[in-house]
């Protein structure tokens, strides 16, 4: 048995690396190739060397992209974090049962479904639903309210150029915590909860068991999430597409890469998308492994 045990396992592994290798790698291997010719998609692609590289780092819509993906890095996992910890400490550890047991809040399988619910919308519905909250008139949500209340003029969330950026954000937030409430609960449903109760005994409040107990056990989901959310930083091409005014607008406020890459396709210079595709691929996968590197440290036994 020991002997065809090899043979064995490379018989399940063959259909499936030849699938990935033909329908994952062989794309990248294609973008990367294409970004340096010039092709516009109706005739066989013509070699230009660096010319779409010198183009695309001497175009300002790249940098205002690269600003705009710096600041929803910072932004976007930073407060999806904070907000899904807190909903999951309070859903899963916030409450006391019969008995003192640890417990969530009353209430908490009911939060959970109420959390999840914007991850079953698709992120177009998502983006057409905010164009009505954003309206920048009366029949706009945030607007009509704020009017009501005695605000002079609406705001101007998606055509005022430094509110645009941090609007959508605050929809991309909106729509993650869900998920990651849901990640967090997971993770804190592993921690044993004779753990708390200890820490309870000797007097701990809920905020040092949050600081000194539920964030060293959840280190490791944590870094799973912060990835994750700055492959989504990296992103943001569909709610950027439908929200946001004038195609990345207004004067670029919104931009981001995804963006770019549609530009360049809709205007047939394929050549220039996959430069634009490369660089995004890059830079997602430095980000992911340096983060995952940086946060490395040493796992908790318990």
């Amino acid at each position: 048995m020991r002997h065809g045990r090899y043979p064995f396992i490379l018989g399940f592994l063959v259909a499936p690396v030849t699938l990935y290798a033909i329908f994952v790698l062989s794309p990248y291997v294609q973008t990367i190739r294409l970004s340096f010719t010039q092709w516009r998609g109706f005739v066989p692609p013509k070699w230009n060397g660096t010319e779409n590289y010198s183009r695309m780092f001497q175009n300002h819509r790249f940098w205002q992209a690269l600003e705009h993906h710096a600041i929803m890095l910072v932004f976007l996992p930073l407060i999806t974090i904070a907000f899904a910890l807190v909903f999951a400490f309070m859903l899963n550890v916030g409450g006391k049962g019969q008995g003192g047991q640890t417990r969530g809040v009353w209430g908490s399988k009911f939060y959970r479904v109420v959390f999840f619910l914007p991850q079953v919308l698709a992120i177009p519905v998502i983006a057409v639903l905010f164009q009505t909250v954003y309206r920048p008139n009366e029949s706009g949500l945030i607007n009509g309210v704020l009017l009501k209340a005695g605000l002079d003029k609406p705001i101007g969330f998606l055509i005022e150029k430094n509110l645009a950026l941090p609007s959508i954000i605050a929809v991309l937030v909106w729509q993650a915590v869900g998920f990651y409430v849901v990640l967090f609960s997971a993770g804190m449903a592993n921690i044993p909860g004779e753990i708390y109760e200890a820490a309870e005994l000797d007097g701990a409040s809920k905020v040092r068991l949050f600081f000194s107990v539920t964030l060293p056990l959840l280190w490791d989901t944590l870094q799973t999430a912060w990835v994750y959310l700055g492959i989504m930083a990296f992103d943001g091409f569909a709610i950027v597409q439908v929200l946001a005014q004038d195609n990345g607008g207004p004067d670029g406020a919104t931009t981001v890469l995804g963006l770019e890459i549609y530009n360049n396709m809709q205007q047939s210079r394929l050549g220039d998308a996959s430069t634009y595709g490369v660089a995004l691929c890059l830079l997602t996968l430095t980000f992911a492994a340096l983060t995952l590197r940086v946060t490395r440290r040493e796992a908790y036994e318990f």
